[in-house]
């Protein structure tokens, strides 16, 4: 099964943080990236730009609405995204709780609808 681990945390949150520890999660995730890459299980994986660069884009009817920034204003923002193979949700929760970035926020795990 494909599981996606949505990355939230707070992007302006990072300042208050040691900046060895920071950089310490980013190193982790190229090694944890490398990792799952060899046991087959890493489909794809990036890290987003802030949130003051996202557009939203809404339909109503024939019209479209655009609108900078994010849809929501949230405590955390995404981040970044995992997307995985396990086998179960047990396999996928043992990896998505290895994540680097998660010491600075929280991941959601979902299913990819087949």
């Amino acid at each position: 099964m494909k599981y996606l681990c949505l990355i939230y945390n707070d992007e302006n949150g990072f300042d208050s943080f040691p900046r060895e520890a920071v950089k310490a999660a980013m190193d982790g995730c190229e090694q944890f990236s490398a990792t799952l890459r060899k046991r087959g299980q890493l489909l794809a994986a990036a890290r987003l730009e802030p949130t003051c660069t996202a557009t939203t884009i809404r339909l109503e009817g024939e019209r479209v609405s655009i609108t900078d920034g994010p849809f929501a204003e949230t405590k955390e923002q995404l981040g970044g995204f995992y997307l995985i193979e396990a086998r179960d949700l047990d396999e996928a929760i043992s990896v998505a709780s290895k994540l680097p970035p998660a010491v600075f926020g929280c991941v959601e795990l979902r299913p990819v609808m087949e």
